[in-house]
């Protein structure tokens, strides 16, 4: 019993590990005319090396044969004999490999219907004489085609600058020689490249195209024109240029000729005063008035004239309609489609325009009637990568024309050429505006949506901020006192950013507001003190006198009036005048007795003296007296020795002023002056007698503390002061 097991186990395994070849499937069969018949299968590829047995009942069932095929020839097989038509095929694909055989299911051909013919020879694409818009295509048939049988052609076309192509189907029954196609409604003078294609009647298989053929319509009066206009702003002298734009029109023949251009131009309702211009050029510059214009534009050549094409030109105050509600541009593989709203039904002819937005005036202008559409799309190879481009679209209603909407629009978006100039201004303690200009319009290479300004201080953290596109300052705070910063601005668009260059500022220790404040305190605790001051002398005026003007004693008013005139003529020494004026001892007044009006009278007869003196030469002498460098003085001389109680025995004083003293005196007066005044001096000295000098008595104590000279200033205004005193 083991025996037996052990035996069968080798044999249960092998037949376990078999892998049989896949069941073929998907079985295809195609009859090439008159050169094989072939058959394909799935699967193309197997996991071991297999052998195919193709076999065919031909003949409707009396014949049969088989073709041989490996793995290696990717499940196909040809049959190159005893090939016929009309005939029914049976097609049954057997498989094997090394671990056994497996067949496909019976599939049936009708070999009408399985038929695949050779692409006919085009032999030229050429117009016909006085067919307009039209060519004629000649071909030979293929061949290796059934003789007798009906052939389906396909006919594709397109113009030579176009990618899209045209189809046209048709059948032609067996003919001898060569056949012929004319292909209408094409355009005037317009070069086309054309293909051709065949297949058997009741065949599913279509031959491969024919090789390409070129053919040019012939010519004719041109197509219509395409005319646009731009208006400017009006000039001092009331001109208003227009610039007046044209081309030919969408379907205009790609090889049109053109000799001119007819431009005439009226008042709206006047059309007497019509002017015209001839041109070969596609633009005209126009000077017009404020009113309504009506221009109106042809081309023609040597076939004649194209249809006129007219447009308004509305006047200065006229105000357009506004239909368009929203609009929007979008990218779409290889085109960029731009897609608007209106809230006018009526509206149904739209004329969109586009250009470049540069730093300049654009040098051309695009621009493209659409109807029927809210929708426009142009192809990207069209407008250039990283320019940003102004695209507007007007409503048209009839001959007039609305107020347009415009957006701006990128094909193809980067990163700027250069970042923003930043620079930084109010700088302060804690805060400073970062302010950047915005970048030309030629290197920004995309729309701009934000800006982020970075900020670092000397050795610490990097900060950012991030603003929209329409802010160009910013406006930084919390910053640290007395700081080195370093800032970069970056511009951003969809395709990434570029930063500016890196700037450097330090914050200020102190700010002005801080200068002002302390400024403020200081300068209101002085008008506070001056304020006080002020009420306190409001208040108390006679002790803020008596702290700012201390009150000087009258000598009229002194104790010495009072002295007895005997005692004076009796204590009263002199020792003579010192002739020398240089010492201080001749300016002092010694203490002594004098008689009650001694005083009085010196002080009297002086005062009447200056006051003479000082009428006459007031005019005369004022810059000597008031404003030279040497101003004179009187000194009431008094001598130091005058013993109490002594009697004057000796001789009797002089009383003749010292020639040096009348000198002094009269230093800077006029000689006449000067004599008179001694004159009136000698006569008041003289009428006091040595008794009047000095009286017996002790020393005044108001004389000790009083002011020891009397200076008296020679000035105009001195004669009204004494007159006051006295």
């Amino acid at each position: 019993m083991w025996a037996w097991a052990l035996w069968m186990l080798p044999l249960l395994c092998k037949f376990n590990l078999a892998v049989l070849p896949a069941k073929p499937e998907n079985i295809s069969c195609i009859f090439y005319y008159k050169k094989n018949f072939t058959c394909t299968w799935s699967p193309e590829e197997e996991a071991s090396y297999t052998w195919y047995k193709v076999k065919r009942t031909y003949s409707y069932g009396s014949e049969s044969d088989i073709c041989n095929s490996t793995s290696e020839n990717r499940a196909s097989c040809s049959f190159l004999q005893s090939i016929t038509i009309p005939d029914r095929y049976s097609i049954q694909v057997e498989a094997q490999n090394a671990d056994g055989i497996i067949e496909s299911d019976i599939t049936h051909w009708r070999l009408d219907n399985i038929v695949k013919i050779e692409p006919p020879k085009i032999c030229s694409v050429k117009p016909v004489f006085g067919m307009k818009r039209m060519v004629q295509i000649k071909w030979e048939r293929p061949s290796l085609a059934p003789a007798s049988s009906t052939l389906n052609y396909t006919l594709r076309f397109r113009t030579v600058n176009s990618a899209r192509w045209m189809e046209v189907n048709f059948t032609e029954n067996f003919t001898k020689g060569n056949q012929t196609y004319n292909l209408t409604e094409l355009q005037a003078f317009t070069e086309y490249v054309v293909a051709l294609r065949c297949a058997a009647k009741r065949s599913k298989f279509w031959s491969g195209w024919s090789q390409e053929k070129m053919g040019t319509t012939e010519e004719e009066a041109p197509f219509s024109l395409d005319l646009w206009r731009v208006l400017r702003p009006a000039k001092v002298d009331g001109r208003r240029p227009v610039k007046l734009l044209w081309k030919k029109a969408r379907g205009a023949p790609v090889l049109e000729k053109t000799l001119g251009y007819n431009i005439w131009y009226f008042p709206e309702n006047n059309t007497n005063l019509t002017e015209i211009v001839n041109t070969t050029n596609q633009q005209l510059e126009l000077y017009l008035g404020n009113k309504t214009y009506c221009v109106s534009a042809i081309s023609y050549n040597s076939l004649g004239e194209s249809p006129v094409a007219t447009l308004r030109i509305p006047a200065i105050d006229e105000k357009s309609f506004q239909c368009i509600e929203a609009m929007q541009a979008c990218l779409t593989q290889d085109q960029l489609v731009v897609e608007w709203q209106s809230s006018t039904p009526e509206v149904d002819t739209w004329m969109v325009e586009w250009f470049p937005d540069l730093d300049s005036e654009p040098s051309t202008i695009s621009w493209e009637s659409v109807s029927w559409a809210s929708n426009w799309t142009i192809q990207q190879d069209k407008l250039k990568p990283f320019w940003c481009y102004n695209i507007s679209v007007y409503p048209m209603l009839g001959d007039r024309v609305g107020e347009p909407y415009s957006i701006q629009a990128y094909v193809k978006e980067g990163i700027p050429s250069v970042g923003p100039i930043a620079k930084a201004e109010n700088i302060g303690v804690k805060t400073v505006t970062i302010t950047w200009k915005e970048i030309p319009k030629s290197q920004r290479n995309g729309c701009i949506s934000n800006y982020t300004i970075f900020y670092q201080a000397e050795d610490g953290k990097e900060f950012s901020k991030t603003v929209n596109s329409s802010i160009l300052q910013y406006g930084l705070d919390s910053l640290t006192r007395k700081t080195s910063y370093t800032v970069q601005v970056m511009a951003s668009t969809s395709a990434g950013g570029t930063n500016s260059a890196r700037i450097n500022f330090k914050t200020l220790s102190i700010s002005v507001f801080e200068i002002c404040l302390i400024t403020s305190l200081v300068g209101g605790g002085l008008l506070i003190l001056i304020f006080l001051t002020v009420a306190y002398g409001l208040k108390k005026p006679n002790k803020l006198k008596h702290l700012c003007w201390p009150d000087v004693p009258n000598p009229a008013n002194s104790s010495i009036a009072a002295w007895h005139e005997d005692d004076f003529k009796d204590k009263l020494h002199l020792d003579g005048f010192d002739d020398s004026l240089n010492t201080e001892g001749d300016r002092i007044l010694k203490p002594c007795s004098a008689p009650r009006d001694f005083i009085d009278k010196l002080v009297v007869n002086f005062e009447n003296f200056l006051e003479e003196v000082s009428t006459e030469e007031s005019g005369k002498d004022q810059e000597n007296i008031l404003g030279g460098e040497k101003n004179e003085y009187v000194t009431s001389p008094y001598r130091p020795s005058c013993p109490p109680r002594k009697s004057f025995m000796e001789p009797p004083i002089s009383t003749e002023i010292p020639a040096r003293k009348s000198q002094y005196l009269c230093s800077g007066m006029p000689a006449g002056t000067c004599s008179e005044a001694e004159e009136r001096l000698l006569s008041s000295a003289q009428s006091l007698g040595p008794n009047d000098l000095c009286e017996e008595g002790a020393p005044n104590p108001y004389l000790k503390n009083s002011v020891t000279t009397r200076e008296f200033l020679v000035s105009e205004k001195l004669p009204d002061q004494t007159k006051r005193e006295v």
